[in-house]
């Protein structure tokens, strides 16, 4: 009788071989109520519980374990992959696509790994709009096959190590090709095993990033497994089996991770188990390799309590979510550039804000920020500060920005003309842009304040907004709250509702409407109100 034991507490396992040990879990599972134990070959059986693993069967080894993944890994009449563990058949249309795309996309890039008879074009509708897409066939790919790998030619377990090809392990593959035996990667029968069924405890994101562009086009999430019952209860929960296309589109690598972590099934299980951790590998092009997608980076996202909180506050506010627009060739989803900026930060756990001045540098992606002021105001107003303080130093700004707007329409109204708030922004952004050093940004504060004329809250609160004035430590944090009150700031006067429709005109505009920045002259007097 053959025996294999598979143990969480192993400790050379990697994340993805956990998350394979889950998916083999699930699939056994689906295995155990779809076939009885007399149908298998070798009275193949096995006994699961939440931390282990143990098969058994007798008989020839290669029969058995050829059975076990052709009933695995199979494709549906569409031409999708189908996988057992997630009883993918059942899925909506759109997540089989999702799924299916993902796979190709990160496990099965190279040709080599699938065959395919051609493209099928498929038409989701998706909140009333078509939204055209296509995929790839699939006849076959590598997972059915790969018994042949674990046996030796008279059909028996090796018992040695075998080598990994990058589709088994994303980023694992010959360092150096003249030496490739000592820069291959190697696995014993049973961890190559477990690596081959990591795709069905993965989750797969579609990325729509403005920071990366190209470079982060899909997300593979690897959770962390620490009980294997528990997990499979995650995987299988309804809410994530109902959700479609545009549930899977993320901006950035930290919006794919704390979509995952912040679920409501992951949530539930994490309070007993405390899983607050996953891994992300992102995949797109690269200009030395344009012909499939790269691994271009790998992160491990373990969110606190307030990062988690902050997130779920962000994805409750509706001008943060994804739409759906029609254009000439059919639909598409947008997303929030605000949002990445947010997600990334919180992802690597920092100031949800934090960074927003240097990532923010062109005239472009400032109008980008701007299209999510209303969603940037409600955050200010809702999301967890780590201070009081910098909540009211943002405030502040709004009343100082506000009451600058206030002298320029004054003056505009006075001279019978339109006031140009997008230049006094470009004056803003370019004397921001400037300060290098506590000095530089104090002395820009100071006279921006001044210049508006009374601020309440600057005159209330002096005291504890002095600390994000003075020291060396505090003044960048100073310059991206500033940016993000420049970028939030909404008069009282205009209504939500006229501002989200505000938000649809800038959609459908796209970014190409939109003039480079301003040039100023560094010599010339700086002044707010002119």
């Amino acid at each position: 009788m053959q025996t294999i034991t598979l143990n969480l507490g192993n400790p050379h396992l990697t994340g993805l071989h956990r998350a394979g040990m889950a998916g083999l879990w699930m699939t056994l599972q689906q295995l155990g109520k779809d076939i009885p134990k007399g149908d298998r070959p070798g009275q193949l059986d096995w006994q699961l519980n939440p931390r282990q693993i143990l098969i058994n069967w007798q008989g020839h080894d290669f029969e058995v374990l050829d059975w076990l993944l052709k009933q695995s890994f199979q494709t549906s009449p569409e031409g999708f992959i189908s996988l057992r563990g997630l009883n993918s058949d059942t899925l909506p249309p759109d997540q089989k696509w999702v799924l299916h795309q993902g796979m190709l996309r990160t496990f099965l890039q190279h040709t080599s790994t699938h065959k395919s008879d051609g493209k099928v074009s498929i038409v989701f509708t998706i909140d009333e709009v078509e939204i055209p897409l296509s995929y790839k066939s699939i006849k076959s790919y590598a997972h059915q096959d790969f018994a042949k790998n674990l046996c030796d030619k008279q059909g028996n377990l090796l018992n040695k190590t075998i080598g990994v090809a990058g589709w088994l392990n994303p980023g694992a593959v010959v360092r150096h090709t003249a030496f490739s035996s000592s820069t291959s990667f190697e696995e014993n029968p049973t961890d190559a095993l477990l690596l081959l069924f990591a795709p069905v405890a993965c989750y797969y994101f579609l990325l729509r990033s403005k920071l990366r562009d190209k470079r982060a086009q899909y997300a593979l999430v690897v959770p962390e497994i620490v009980d294997l019952e528990a997990f499979a209860r995650i995987r299988q929960h309804r809410e994530w089996r109902k959700s479609g296309y545009k549930d899977f589109c993320a901006t950035g690598l930290g919006d794919a991770g704390l979509q995952f972590l912040t679920h409501e099934s992951v949530a539930q299980t994490a309070q007993q188990y405390q899983v607050k951790s996953c891994q992300v590998i992102t995949f797109g092009s690269v200009a030395w390799s344009s012909q499939q997608m790269t691994r271009t980076e790998l992160h491990l996202i373990e969110a606190s309590d307030r990062a988690c909180e902050n997130y779920q506050i962000l994805r409750q506010i509706p001008f943060f979510k994804n739409r759906v627009r029609p254009g000439d060739k059919g639909g598409f989803i947008t997303v929030s550039f605000a949002r990445e900026l947010i997600t990334e930060n919180l992802a690597h756990s920092h100031e949800w804000y934090q960074g927003f001045s240097t990532k923010v540098k062109s005239w472009e992606l400032f109008q980008k920020l701007t299209y999510d002021r209303e969603g940037l105001y409600q955050m200010v107003q809702k999301s967890k500060w780590d201070t009081e303080s910098k909540q009211l130093f943002v405030q502040a700004c709004h009343q100082a920005i506000g009451n600058t707007y206030g002298k320029a329409a004054g003056r505009a109204e006075d001279s019978k003309k339109e006031p140009d708030f997008d230049r006094i922004n470009v004056k803003i952004r370019s004397k921001l842009g400037r300060c290098k050093n506590a000095a530089s940004f104090r002395a820009f504060i100071t006279d921006f304040w001044w210049r508006a004329g009374k601020v309440s809250l600057v005159q209330d609160n002096w005291r504890e907004l002095m600390e994000l004035i003075t020291g060396e430590d505090n003044w960048k944090l100073g310059r991206d709250l500033f940016l993000l009150a420049l970028a939030s700031y909404k008069s009282s006067k205009k209504k939500s509702s006229e501002l989200e429709e505000d938000m649809e005109e800038d959609d459908m505009t796209g970014t190409d409407a939109y003039e480079p920045e301003e040039e100023i002259d560094e010599e010339e007097e700086f002044n707010f109100e002119e």
